[in-house]
């Protein structure tokens, strides 16, 4: 099967934030104890905690693994996901990838968000309070290395290994997200948003198709991963005109 994520619709205004809290360092840390410890709370109310954000995210976010829990995603490495598309730098070891299509970044926020009455240059968007995609859990996101090169710093206020928790949590917060193009045009299709160029050069991104080194001979997986380059060619040529 392919790994896909759906989600229902979400009212955060309705939601404790501190589950936020919670969800940040569940991500970080990777262990329920730890989490717990780190937030000064018993691990039990830590594991409620974590079944509450499965349950508002309608994802497990994080899943059973060797020596704790893991990103959702990494279920690659554990046999219940066999692909992803994404934009990644860096894989972790037996992770096989290949590069589909170039995209821009674009920078995503509510459409009532304050930071729109005013230009976003590069001091107002490091003041801003980010949100970023991570689906590996390993490395810098794009956009921190290219702050680093010029030794620059954003506010990075959440991780969270899934895109669509991302938009929810973006579209009820002044949180915002530097993302792909396709992706931020999917995220404006559900939500009120509004996308802007980043106040400094990123360049260009890969977004790649990744799966498990053991997968690379399977005859299904090599039909499935054939269906996929031929439906990001075709996404592709949409980029380049412009739909």
């Amino acid at each position: 099967m392919v790994y896909i994520v759906t989600m229902r619709e979400v009212d955060l205004r309705r939601i404790d934030l501190n589950l936020l809290v919670a969800l940040e360092a569940l991500l970080d840390e990777k262990n329920v104890t730890r989490a717990a410890s780190r937030l000064g709370m018993s691990q039990p109310a830590a594991s409620r905690a974590l079944g509450r954000l499965r349950a508002l995210f309608s994802d497990a976010l994080l899943v059973d693994g060797p020596g704790g829990y893991i990103l959702a995603v990494e279920a690659l490495e554990q046999g219940s996901a066999d692909a992803m598309v994404a934009l990644v730098d860096e894989a972790p070891a037996g992770i096989r990838r290949r590069g589909l299509y170039d995209e821009k970044l674009v920078t995503l926020m509510r459409a009532e968000h304050p930071a729109l009455a005013r230009k976003l240059t590069l001091e107002r968007f490091l003041e801003l309070e980010h949100i970023v995609v991570s689906v590996t859990g390993v490395g810098p996101a794009p956009v921190d290395e290219v702050l680093a090169r010029i030794g620059r710093t954003r506010r990075v206020k959440l991780r969270v290994p899934n895109f669509f928790a991302a938009v929810e949590i973006a579209a009820r917060s002044d949180l915002v997200m530097t993302l792909p193009s396709s992706l931020a045009r999917a995220a404006a299709n559900m939500k009120r948003f509004v996308s802007l160029p980043p106040p400094l050069d990123l360049g260009s991104f890969t977004m790649s198709l990744v799966w498990h080194a053991r997968q690379q001979d399977a005859p299904r997986h090599i039909w499935l991963r054939r269906a996929i380059v031929a439906a990001a060619a075709d996404m592709s040529s949409a980029i380049d005109v412009g739909n």
